[in-house]
């Protein structure tokens, strides 16, 4: 078990990098904050370092060939993007699940969706309703942020989550009989009156103002509409995901 005290230590600065998503990106791996996460990360063996506050008491795992890292109040606050953290971290890989694209039945897609918090409440509500991937579409905030990863509550490893072209990843899926049904207000169905086979399908949610592109929603099999009874414009994305998601599965 090593021991760092000062902040400036080369390995302190690699792991801050890992804030931003070019670095994310580039070393494909991230970071977790707080018991609950580091926890869901350890059973799914994807930490490759633990990180660890002096302060703290160390959680009674096993934790094998895991390298466990303590360290200052000063670097667990230069680390944590919470106000107040729990003093635990795990840098972890991200999992390679592209393949999943040819297996799957059932997929959760976001298209140019910005907002970190609706992307991690649609991946936790993904894992929760039995969908078998998320699809996380071009112009999509980084399903690594920090405030995603929080969001889903660790979701990020329950379930297969790929980065992909819509334009590109809508053909594969046709090519397999999987039906695809895009979201849109304009000449959409609703959604309730659909017929349709529930065991393979995709579903298509866009960006919080514009909704899903035209260039996606023209390759779509159908394209579908949650009725508002109310005086509401329209449902927040990850609420209108959430219902769908429940009504197909």
């Amino acid at each position: 078990m090593k021991h760092i005290l000062s902040a400036k230590n080369p390995q302190i600065k690699e792991w801050k990098k890992l804030l931003t998503k070019k670095e994310r990106d580039k070393s494909q791996t991230f970071l977790v904050e707080g018991f609950h996460l580091v926890e869901e990360a350890y059973k799914s063996n994807a930490i490759i370092h633990l990180i660890v506050s002096e302060e703290i008491e160390m959680p009674s795992w096993d934790y094998g060939d895991i390298p466990v890292t303590l360290v200052t109040k000063e670097i667990i606050d230069m680390l944590s993007e919470t106000e107040t953290s729990q003093g635990i971290f795990a840098h972890c890989k991200q999992l390679n699940n592209n393949e999943i694209l040819k297996q799957a039945k059932t997929f959760m897609a976001v298209d140019q969706v910005q907002d970190p918090g609706n992307i991690g409440t649609i991946i936790r509500t993904a894992d929760a309703a039995g969908i078998d991937c998320v699809i996380i579409g071009d112009g999509t905030v980084d399903v690594y942020n920090p405030k995603v990863v929080r969001s889903a509550q660790g979701s990020h490893f329950h379930l297969p989550i790929v980065k992909a072209n819509l334009l590109e990843a809508i053909p594969q899926l046709k090519e397999r009989e999987i039906s695809v049904y895009g979201t849109s207000l304009e000449n959409g169905k609703n959604y309730r009156e659909l017929e349709t086979r529930k065991d393979s399908f995709c579903l298509i949610v866009g960006n919080e103002g514009n909704g899903v592109s035209k260039e996606v929603l023209s390759k779509t099999d159908a394209n579908l509409y949650i009725p508002i009874f109310g005086q509401s414009e329209s449902l927040n994305v990850a609420v209108a995901a959430g219902i769908l998601m429940y009504h197909f599965k």
